[in-house]
């Protein structure tokens, strides 16, 4: 049976699978990602994971996988196939895509951006499908985003499109690790929003979830902080769907996971921001963790799909 490895990598943990031609998930594996063993030995447990899904699927279905795609956090130079930084994992231009297909046997590889490789599931096949134009936005740690255009999602002239966490909502605001003031992912994020209820709480263990029940209780307290956040959360939207016109809004991410406590107030601030502007469907991610390993199948398959088409032509 043809398929493909999808690999996504995390801070923490890598999450994978082998894909089926229809996108059905023929195996599902993780493993722990092993950073506090260094960059070096991240790649390499990257690379001994692939090789023993691609025995794996030879015993099974009869024959290697045919690609590969993998989705990896930080700064990715998709077109040249590096790993080009990670904060989480300490590395740095890692030929990522080179080293993999030689440990692959030589298939053909696709390494993507994590969220943009969640984006692309979301949007073919999740939240967003039959959607021509999106935004999937998911909420956590930080907030980041994929644009979605046609089937496909827009990496930008340097690879930094959909970075709407970096949109200064509050200027002068709180400081941000990128070196600006304010920006919506210090306010907004999942984990904006637990420092400030673990604050207003006077409750240190407290976190976002914690404080999305309170709101559901009435909390004052709670309600204060919850919207807030939703305010910035709307100025940032606004200000990304007034230069893309997505038709839809994916919110993802831990934040996501409040339901209608988040969404309801969310649409109503949005809807009240706009002017001239359409409003998007404003929808939940429906694929959650598994988003990312299943863009990555996808990234496997379109490069897989697109090197059948160059070899007929030829």
């Amino acid at each position: 049976m043809r398929h493909v490895i999808a690999l996504d990598v995390g801070g923490t943990g890598m999450k994978a699978a082998l894909v089926g031609a229809e996108g059905e998930l023929l195996h599902r594996a993780r493993r722990a990602t092993g950073r506090e063993r260094g960059p070096d030995a991240v790649v390499e447990h990257i690379l001994g994971f692939a090789a023993e899904l691609r025995a794996y699927g030879e015993e099974q279905y009869g024959e290697p996988a045919s690609a590969a795609g993998v989705a990896v956090p930080g700064i990715v130079d998709a077109e040249r196939g590096i790993a080009a930084y990670s904060a989480n994992l300490g590395w740095r231009d890692v030929p990522l895509r080179d080293l993999l297909a030689a440990r692959l046997g030589g298939v053909p590889v696709a390494l993507g951006h994590d969220v943009r490789t969640g984006g692309l599931a979301e949007g073919r096949i999740g939240a967003g499908k039959g959607a021509d134009r999106f935004l999937f936005v998911p909420l956590g740690t930080g907030i980041a985003g994929a644009i979605g255009i046609d089937g496909r999602v827009e990496a930008g002239a340097h690879g930094f499109a959909g970075e709407v966490g970096h949109i200064v909502v509050r200027p002068g605001g709180l400081p941000c690790p990128c070196g600006q003031a304010g920006c919506l992912e210090r306010y907004a994020s999942a984990a904006a929003v637990t420092e400030a209820w673990a604050t207003a709480s006077g409750n240190p263990s407290a976190d976002a979830a914690d404080c999305a029940k309170a709101v559901d209780s009435a909390d004052p307290v709670a309600t204060t902080v919850w919207h807030e956040a939703i305010d910035a959360l709307a100025d940032g939207l606004v200000t990304a769907l007034t230069l893309l016109d997505p038709r839809t809004i994916i919110i993802g991410g831990g934040l996501a996971e409040a339901g209608e406590t988040l969404f309801t107030p969310l649409r109503e601030a949005v809807r009240r921001r706009i002017t001239f502007q359409k409003l998007p469907s404003l929808v939940p991610a429906a694929l959650g963790d598994t988003a990312g390993c299943l863009g990555a199948g996808l990234l496997a398959w379109d490069l897989l799909n697109s090197t059948d088409r160059t070899e007929v032509a030829r």
